[in-house]
């Protein structure tokens, strides 16, 4: 808007200039020379005002508006007096400045351009953004030339208007307009310092509003007068209308930017936290997983009665030492497992590899838990042999695992079937474990593979879960370039877990290879 209305100060003071030198009715030389001197005072007083707040992005106090204004009182008042215009020179046909025209103004001027100068320093010398103190350096000496140039021109034209062509003179002052804008235009374009459509909607709505008030000098039918007025207030109304909605609209895309800015700072932040978290846990679980590692050794040997025969009663009470170890030592290993997913530290070992015979061993380790707890746990093999996969078969050893595990740990009582099918022209491979267990929704089912995620009826059977499994076993399956999902007819109707491996990893070849993070 001070943009705006500088443009429009200018703009008169161009006019004013033109119609002084152009006509010879001593009258309106007099009444343009006279209203000119305010609008020259004006167009210091916007350009401070613009450039407080172009630099500082705030608004100058109330205090500082009362002091422009007091400036600016002592023009407007003695304007139409001697003290302004003290007479006319009918050999030259100017007006002959007063105290006010000759000295005051240009006092004042003066007193504005080293505010101007004050104003930039304090700025650049503070300014620690490099891009922020580039924008205040360009403006701020487009405008110190833009005013040098218009009070130089004017002030020298006027002492000296007896010898040297004040014309000639002083309209040199206003090519330093040309150049300020031309700055500004560079400051639009490169940085995008002010937003072109509030300028744009303001520029046309007082178009539109000068130009339908201009009408007034033309007619002279009172009813043609009455509705050129009402359509002026309508086109007031309206395009006051128009510039506060195109306002709202900027200050939402500047409030938007804002919070895009600071999310992005979060995000970040939140990365090195993740990152920071991903070492702890890396660090922590190598600690943890040597100790668990040695009680699981001695546990072992109390319970083969290497240190000599033991009760009943302390053998029932190491086997749950031994299994609640176990438990622990997966949960270090799928922690360990995930940090290292993270981080892009998995090695994979590709070698020729019997499917039937890799998920056979993995089904028959669970037949004694599955006999125990009352379960039928079945295996299906392929009619025929299938060809060796190129596999890192400790990987695929402990997703197949997973699933087998989750879905003893899930099913109280019916069947789990294991089965291994050929898929297409013995291309891939698709190893399937179908349970009669709690199941899941439609909802769940969209989120099983995330890290740590439980949903609420695995945390009602099994609450020490840490929702890891499946997020290891996912990493491991998609590394091998396959494919892992999971699919249920509801919540306790049972699921099935399946895995689509292909002949060949698309991503490596036989021998080891260390592959980055998988995109989830």
């Amino acid at each position: 808007m001070l943009i705006f209305f500088l443009a429009i100060d200018f703009s008169l003071w161009c006019v004013f200039d033109l119609i002084i030198w152009t006509n010879t009715d001593s009258s309106k030389i007099m009444f343009f020379w006279m209203s000119i001197i305010p609008l020259d005072l004006l167009i210091f007083i916007f350009s401070a005002y613009l450039q407080y707040v172009f630099l500082n992005k705030v608004d100058v106090t109330l205090r500082t508006k009362y002091i422009f204004f007091l400036i600016l009182l002592p023009v407007l008042v003695l304007m139409p007096s001697r003290y302004n215009l003290s007479g006319f020179d009918n050999v030259s046909c100017n007006g002959i400045d007063g105290l006010v025209g000759k000295y005051y103004l240009y006092a004042s001027e003066l007193l504005i351009l080293i505010l101007v100068i004050i104003i930039a320093i304090k700025k650049i010398i503070k300014e620690k953004d490099p891009i922020e103190r580039t924008k205040a350096v360009y403006f701020s000496i487009s405008l110190f030339i833009f005013l040098c140039f218009f009070l130089l021109g004017n002030l020298i034209a006027s002492i000296f208007e007896t010898s040297i062509s004040w014309w000639s003179l002083s309209q040199y002052g206003l090519f330093g307009m040309v150049f300020f804008i031309g700055v500004l235009t560079y400051l639009i374009v490169q940085y995008k310092v002010f937003e072109i459509r509030m300028l744009g909607a303001q520029a046309l709505v007082v178009s539109l509003v000068v130009l339908i008030a201009s009408q007034f000098f033309f007619i002279q039918n009172g009813t043609n007068r009455i509705l050129t007025g009402i359509t002026l207030a309508l086109s007031v109304v309206f395009g006051w209308i128009l510039i506060a909605s195109v306002k709202k609209e900027v200050e939402r895309k500047e409030e938007l930017q804002r919070i895009s800015d600071s999310l992005a700072v979060a995000n970040s932040r939140l990365k090195e936290l993740d990152n920071t978290k991903t070492e702890f846990i890396s660090i922590a679980s190598h600690q943890l997983r040597t100790p668990l590692t040695a009680i699981k050794g001695y546990l072992s040997l109390l319970l083969e009665g290497s240190y000599g025969t033991i009760s009943v009663e302390i053998t029932d009470v190491l086997e749950k030492l031994n299994i609640v170890n176990r438990n622990l030592i997966q949960l270090v290993e799928d922690l360990l497992n995930v940090s290292r997913i993270d981080a892009g530290r998995i090695q994979y070992s590709y070698e020729p590899t019997r499917v039937e015979t890799l998920v056979a061993d993995k089904a028959d380790m669970f037949m004694p838990l599955a006999h125990e707890k009352g379960i039928a746990l079945s295996l299906h093999l392929p009619a025929k042999a299938l060809p060796e996969f190129m596999l890192d078969a400790g990987k695929i050893r402990e997703a197949v695992s997973n699933l087998i595990d989750n879905a003893l740990k899930y099913t109280a009582k019916g069947s789990i079937a294991v089965s291994i099918e050929p898929v297409g022209n013995d291309d891939a491979v698709r190893i399937a474990v179908t349970d009669t267990g709690i199941g899941f929704s439609e909802e769940d089912g969209r989120m099983l593979f995330g890290k740590f995620v439980r949903t609420k009826e695995t945390s009602k059977v099994y609450v020490i879960g840490t929702g890891l499994g499946l997020y290891v076993g996912k990493s491991f399956v998609e590394a091998h370039g396959g494919r892992i999902w999971a699919e249920s007819d509801g919540v306790g109707k049972g699921s099935r877990f399946i895995i689509e491996l292909p002949l060949v990893n698309p991503k490596a070849s036989a021998g080891s290879a260390r592959l980055g993070p998988i995109e989830q």
